[in-house]
């Protein structure tokens, strides 16, 4: 166990911001699966708002949120 109390702190606070990192990745990913789901293209703009936030918080790579993106844009398009 950590000695120092500024570790502690950063023990704390990693484990504050890996549960807020997991939820909204999680929640994200529910919302491009109810787009999917229902197709309505009035959720788009929201979703690959979703999207872009979680790429500019380094949640996941910018590789992978542009190619959600280019996903469901292809797959919004041809239904």
């Amino acid at each position: 166990m950590a000695n120092h109390l500024s570790s502690l702190k950063r023990i704390r606070k990693n484990n504050n911001r890996r549960l807020r990192n997991k939820y909204v990745h999680k929640s994200t990913k529910t919302a491009i699966k109810k787009l999917l789901k229902s197709g309505k293209k009035e959720q788009y703009p929201i979703v690959i708002s979703m999207i872009d936030k979680l790429s500019k918080k380094n949640i996941i790579h910018a590789n992978k949120a542009s190619r959600l993106k280019i996903q469901l844009n292809k797959k919004l398009i041809i239904k």
